[in-house]
This record gives structure tokens, C-alpha cells and sequence, in this order.
């Protein structure tokens, strides 16, 4: 096709035809921002808010905090043989035992002590 061929063509399609690539566009930031406001309702109206200690409001609060037990969690690098495996499988294991402990449907799955945020002893 040559040029003219072109500009011929440009010129015969519709206003939509020509604009569809910046209405996608357009369309693709509207739904975004639906979404994020949709997200962010949810998280306020469950009450995630309240406990999302990461919040500008809550930075007095966190020097406060206290935990029972201390869980740095496994090493990200370091050789992987046999002892590697062994420690991960016991810590793997000690922490699944705790998560099966809880009955989901009881009464207390959501108590502080089940959720690991009481005051310690």
C-alpha cells in the first residue's frame, strides 16, 4: 500500500475506528479506579482497617506491640543439603501443627489467643 492508499483509508473510517485504541485506554483506568475504590470499601467495612498496624495513625502504637514468641522464619540463602531440609521440615512441621490445632468451625478461631495476638503471660 502507498501512502495515499493510506491517508485514503484514514480518512473513510468513523470517528470510533479512529479513537478505539485511546477508548481502551480510557475504559482500562475507569474499571481500574471502580476496582480500587470497590477494594478499599471492603477493607474498611471488614474491619481490616482497624488492624492493618502498617498505618500512619498506628506508628505510636507499634513500639507497643509484643510478641510471645520469637519466629525469624528460614534463611533465604546458605548451602541446601540434608541438615537444610531436616530444619525446614521441623520448622515447617511445628508451625502446620499449630494451624491444624485451631478448630475452623469453633467459637474461638478468632479469639486472640487462636490468632496469636494476646497479651503474654
Amino acid at each position: 500500500m502507498s501512502e495515499e492508499e493510506l491517508r485514503v483509508e484514514a480518512e473513510t473510517l468513523g470517528k470510533w475506528e479512529r479513537h478505539k485504541f485511546m477508548l481502551l485506554v480510557g475504559l482500562t483506568i475507569v474499571i481500574s479506579l471502580f476496582l480500587v475504590g470497590v477494594a478499599m470499601a471492603l477493607y474498611s467495612s471488614s474491619g481490616a482497617a482497624q488492624l492493618d498496624l502498617s498505618r500512619p495513625g498506628y506508628q505510636a502504637v507499634r513500639d507497643q506491640i509484643s510478641q510471645t514468641e520469637d519466629f525469624d522464619g528460614y534463611p533465604a540463602t546458605g548451602p541446601l543439603d540434608k541438615k537444610a531440609l531436616d530444619e525446614f521440615r521441623s520448622l515447617y512441621d511445628k508451625k502446620s501443627k499449630e494451624a491444624m490445632d485451631v478448630d475452623g468451625f469453633g467459637g474461638k478461631v478468632l479469639s486472640d489467643s487462636a490468632l496469636s495476638i494476646d497479651a503474654p503471660k
